[in-house]
């Protein structure tokens, strides 16, 4: 199928990204904000985790899970979240899960069992499984591949990073009031969102999407089941034990059902997953700067949350302040990341996004247990922040650039399970890492131990992002084709 664009074109065939209609643009802010709620809610609710941790009596290990419960639907989902849109519907899927989203996010704020709670955190997981590949699909089926295309999915990732970011200093507003507030002040907008939608997301036909497409089932299942065993593995392996005989089956059994199902989407004539679409162009490479780039970012905050609460005794309102600065950088881009994509290409832009992350953990680790802001804070902040607003969009666009309309829901799925499941796996890791002795330190209140506690995972963050930029520079083995250098 053809790209869906309606902008009109200059006399050179090019598109002219000025003329975007009133309808594109709300069609367009409909699916940011979808999006900006997602990263919304991660980050506010890390920074509501000390204070869900005192009321509820609750340790490291289970304010975890209020994080990774989330991970696990999201993560697990993902990539059927994207492939169902492609072939049931892509506007269907997107209203439909929102409202679950919205549904949920009202009775997490409402809960007060701790096991309820993490089951809500769950159920937004699996409905942003569904909305944030479709919306994802929809800006791609709708934008012409290119300075169009680019400058939507750079509008919309940096949304992503931007409701992330700033979450840190929403978050610290609402949980000044409570931590519930940090799951309510989501539902009028989701309900706002799905009234919008309802009017300005264009219907789509399934059957034109795919034609002869088939439903693989079979594959559908095992791929789902797959997915969160594994996730589940991932986020309990540090209650568990990495070594224990519970971790060892279920990585086990769920690398079983995922052997299953590779085997079958070899077999089926309409498979669900095409996987020589890792072979295309940037696809690969751009899902493993995505798990490093997120991956080390969301265990980067979950530690820099606890570091500043719980060892420097700061309030969340004044955690918030000192990381906005990451915030403010990651929105001020918003509005020339498509001019810089067209200008250096997004490779180059990944590239230096993550060496001023791997610089901004390297420079933290200098951090005492009596800092001064500016200059012990202060650089690793705004170094953070030029990363991930350089290299959130650039990887959005080189993750999906090149394929084909029908399979655009399949490649959008591909790399948030990518960020998402980089985000259980290295959070996973990171909590085993800073668990060990740390009871006995936060119960004694001892600021350096609890420091000595964190830093080994402040290191892990650093390595990541240092192991995703070596595969962001490795040469291609193989010609990039169909890639656009922006």
């Amino acid at each position: 199928m053809t790209s869906l664009s309606t902008l009109p074109k200059t006399s050179s065939g090019i598109p002219a990204p000025a003329a975007w209609t009133r309808a594109q643009w709300m069609l367009l802010l409909v699916l940011c904000t979808v999006l900006a709620l997602d990263g919304l809610d991660v980050s506010m609710v890390g920074v509501a985790l000390p204070s869900i941790g005192q009321e509820l009596n609750l340790g490291t290990e289970s304010l975890q899970w209020i994080v990774s419960a989330y991970v696990l639907g999201y993560g697990s989902l993902l990539l059927l979240g994207g492939r169902m849109a492609d072939l049931l519907g892509r506007r269907r899927i997107f209203l439909i899960a929102l409202s679950v989203f919205a549904a949920a996010s009202l009775l997490g704020g409402l809960v007060d069992d701790p096991t309820l709670l993490i089951a809500t955190r769950f159920v937004k997981g699996l409905a942003a499984a569904f909305t944030a590949p479709t919306g994802f699909s929809i800006i791609t089926t709708n934008f012409a591949e290119g300075r169009e295309r680019n400058r939507a999915l750079s509008i919309f990732s940096t949304f992503g990073a931007s409701g992330f970011s700033l979450g840190l200093v929403v978050g610290g507003l609402m949980t000044s009031m409570s931590w519930r507030w940090t799951f309510l002040v989501s539902v009028p907008f989701a309900v706002a969102v799905v009234l919008l939608g309802l009017k300005y997301i264009p219907r789509d036909n399934p059957a034109n999407q795919e034609q002869d497409s088939g439903h693989d089932v079979w594959g559908a299942i095992t791929l789902a089941t797959g997915m969160l065993g594994l996730v589940y593995t991932l986020v309990s392996a540090p209650e568990k034990g990495w070594g224990s005989v519970a971790t060892i089956a279920g990585f086990a059994v769920s690398a079983a059902i995922l052997a299953a199902f590779a085997v079958i989407e070899n077999r089926v004539k309409h498979p669900l997953i095409r996987f020589s679409i890792l072979r295309e162009g940037w696809v690969a490479r751009a899902n493993l700067s995505a798990v490093g780039l997120f991956g080390s970012y969301l265990s980067f905050q979950f530690i820099i949350t606890l570091y500043l609460q719980s060892v420097l005794g700061w309030n969340p309102l004044s955690m918030a302040l000192a990381l906005l600065p990451a915030g403010l950088l990651v929105v001020a881009t918003a509005p020339f990341a498509d001019r810089l994509i067209d200008r250096f290409g997004a490779p180059r832009l990944i590239v230096t996004g993550l060496a001023s992350l791997a610089l901004g953990y390297a420079l933290f680790l200098r951090v005492g247990t009596t800092p001064v802001y500016a200059a012990d804070i202060l650089p690793s902040v705004i170094l953070l922040g030029i990363g991930f607003a350089l290299a959130f969009p650039s990887i959005n666009v080189q993750a999906t650039a090149g394929i084909r309309n029908s399979e655009q829901g399949l490649a959008a799925g591909l790399i948030q399970t990518s960020t998402q499941v980089g985000a259980a796996l290295v959070l996973a890791v990171t909590t085993a890492l800073i668990s060990g002795q740390g009871h006995t330190a936060a119960q004694a209140h001892d600021s350096a131990a609890m420091l000595a506690q964190y830093r080994p995972g402040l290191i892990l963050s650093g390595i990541v992002a240092v192991a995703a930029l070596l595969i962001a520079v490795a040469p291609s083995r193989r010609r990039q084709s169909a890639v656009p250098a922006g």
